[in-house]
């Protein structure tokens, strides 16, 4: 791979995240030659979505990843008298204090292996011998560490990353917006979730589905393919910047969606349905009728709030949570405002937090949906994916498994100039972005890091047992104790293809205040219980079984300032990691400001030209129908709303 590359470029980018992912696409999109690099042998980083096998060899791969120890660096060579070289990480640190426990039963046979699975490729699995090779991945109890863990099936991306994967829209659809354009042909009627499973372009699933509250962990393992498990738990804003991105674009045609259907509150020990849209309002059951007319006219008031700047500026200096109790709302429904509607601290979000927090969730209902959430099928890990492909269809060249060992810099000019790879290949750029995770301990050594706090289970039914079983909900459980945080609970069923059926995925997200477990893991005994062979037989059991579950850490270096890297040139950006928050904005403003900066002039990711439109060198003049057709394609971003 090393002798094909170039040896110049106008944009190298290190890291496959989000944010890298979209500035690569914007760059190439705009005739800059990207060359997008990333040691790991998948695409997202931090970002990332695995299969049940995946993300067992992610885990391994971590293990592995603690035990590097940094040889003597022989780029040291490559570097002559008037330059110097910042080094690069070899370790990934963003990950800690991994935990790792099955509750099902553990009746695993070595003849049990994942259902179309690809054979084991040697060379991409560390250590592993002939032996080896042959074990299945398998898992430690509630008392082993993850030290215990071997796990020696290949890495695998989610099932959609072949690029010629097409866009439908499920529940909610995104392109939808373009019905006029004839030539679109993956756009779908908007469907039901009970009708969502048959529209979802997957392989029939032949095998012998368990029975009922008889789910094994051979049977999960059978089933891994099925699983689509993501490192960051997020949604999309039905009118956030990233789903505008995605359309203004054109990348949404490399992805499909579902909407959240619907919005939890946890109170006095229950999980009820919290209603979103007037017709929620009025036909909730939970509220009085007094309680409705207040409720709606509060929200009335938080859509235009800012004209009335005489019911908020004397509360501006108090928390948000505060100030709900001086509006003359019932604590119910302070309840539900501050925590499953704005979602916002109680207290730490000011009065102005949280009425912007209250009038973008109003903003966002009823463009695809009852909620104004998101999820896009296969996991958050085909988002990068989406505008990967993006870079790679204008000229963008990629090399995963293709780590960099320092970046170069001039002593005169103190810019960087060069990138040195594994190969001692030496690659002339004029910018260079670099995600956070990649920097060496002396480059990041005055900067304080945050953690996010994640879990990952399979249950064996939902927090909320309605009619439909393809119910998919976020919940918010606020914090008890001082010094802790609200942790959000993201609940998938089956249909967004993210678990096998007749399971949830289930994804809880907080601040860190201690480690994953210890924050975690209250919330999780509120509204779980472990899956054993006792409670099988009680059908009874109102709480959903946990079948299996993952705790770890996660840096979050989002809001970092720039000048806390110590000595980085200035053609050398900075992208974080994944933040705490729901939405996906910070990543998407971070990916515009640094465009900006290398492409002070260029529209960021315009709509892609229409191919009938594109007209090659030494070809004769259109006629002037086609005119009209460029005209028509340019205006692709303003697309026309869908009745609310």
């Amino acid at each position: 791979m090393a002798d094909t590359l170039p040896s110049e470029f106008d944009v190298i980018v290190i890291g496959t995240g989000l944010p890298e992912s979209i500035i690569a696409a914007a760059c190439s999109r705009s005739g800059q030659r990207v060359l997008h690099v990333d040691s790991r042998s998948y695409y997202g980083g931090n970002w990332a979505s695995f299969s049940f096998s995946g993300l067992l060899s992610w885990l391994k791969e971590y293990q592995e990843n603690s035990d590097i120890v940094n040889d003597s660096p022989v780029w040291q060579y490559h570097i002559l008298e008037n330059e110097e070289a910042i080094a690069l990480s070899r370790k990934d640190k963003t990950i800690q204090h991994v935990e790792v426990f099955c509750y099902a039963s553990q009746d695993l046979h070595e003849d049990v292996e994942e259902a179309g699975a690809l054979q084991k490729n040697h060379a991409l699995v560390t250590s592993t011998n002939s032996t080896e090779a042959a074990d299945s991945a398998c898992l430690p109890t509630e008392d082993e560490s993850l030290s215990t863990v071997s796990c020696e099936m290949l890495i695998e991306q989610t099932p959609s990353s072949d690029p010629e994967s097409a866009l439908e829209v499920n529940g909610a659809e995104v392109t939808g917006e373009k019905e006029n354009h004839s030539d679109d042909k993956t756009c779908v009627p908007s469907t039901s979730a009970e009708e969502m499973s048959d529209n979802v372009p997957i392989a029939e699933d032949t095998t012998e589905q368990p029975k009922k509250n008889k789910i094994t962990y051979s049977q999960i393992i059978k089933e891994g393919r099925r699983f689509n498990i993501d490192l960051v738990s997020k949604l999309l804003y039905s009118r956030g910047l990233l789903i505008d991105l995605l359309i203004k674009s054109n990348v949404s045609r490399y992805a499909e969606f579902k909407n959240i259907t619907r919005i939890l509150a946890f109170r006095d020990g229950r999980v009820e349905q919290v209603p979103c849209s007037r017709a929620d309002v009025f036909n909730s059951k939970q509220l009085s009728m007094v309680e409705k007319r207040m409720l709606m006219k509060f929200l009335t008031f938080c859509m235009e709030y800012e004209k009335f700047p005489d019911e908020y500026k004397g509360y501006e200096e108090i928390t948000f949570c505060e100030y709900l109790k001086t509006q003359k709302l019932t604590p119910n429904l302070q309840y539900i405002v501050l925590h499953s509607i704005a979602m916002t601290s109680q207290t730490a979000s000011s009065t102005i937090d949280g009425l912007k927090a209250t009038k973008n969730f109003l903003h966002c209902l009823g463009r695809y949906g009852n909620t104004p959430f998101l999820f896009p099928l296969y996991g958050q890990g085909e988002l990068p994916q989406c505008f990967c492909r993006m870079c790679a269809v204008f000229g963008g060249i990629y090399c995963l498994r293709h780590s960099v060992q320092c970046l170069v810099v001039d002593k005169e000019s103190r810019k960087c100039k060069a990138i040195i790879d594994q190969f001692g290949q030496r690659i002339i750029s004029k910018h260079f972005l670099v995600e956070d995770s990649y920097f060496s301990e002396n480059t990041c050594s005055r900067v304080q890091y945050r953690q996010i706090s994640r879990a990952v289970l399979i249950t064996d039914r939902s927090v909320l047992k309605t009619d439909s079983d393809q119910q998919i909900s976020v919940l918010t459980v606020p914090a008890e104790e001082p010094g802790t945080f609200a942790v959000r609970v993201i609940e998938l069923c089956s249909s967004t293809m993210t678990c096998m059926k007749g399971t949830y995925l289930v994804h809880l997200t907080c601040t860190s205040s201690k480690t994953a477990r210890e924050d975690l893991e209250p919330v999780v005994q509120k509204l779980f219980i472990p899956y054993t062979e006792v409670e099988i037989e009680n059908e009874q059991v109102e709480k959903p079984r946990i079948l299996w579950a993952l705790y770890f850490n996660m840096r979050d270096s989002s809001d970092i300032s720039r000048s806390c890297y110590n000595d980085l040139p200035s053609n050398v950006y900075v992208c974080s990691g994944p933040d705490c928050g729901l939405g996906n904005d910070n990543a998407v403003k971070q990916a515009e400001t640094i465009f900006q900066e290398i492409c002070p002039s260029e529209d960021f990711c315009p709509p892609p030209p229409n191919p009938e439109d594109i007209v090659l060198d030494g070809d004769s003049l259109q006629p002037e129908a086609n005119s009209e057709t460029l005209k028509e394609s340019t205006n692709l971003g303003n697309l026309e709303e869908p009745s609310e």
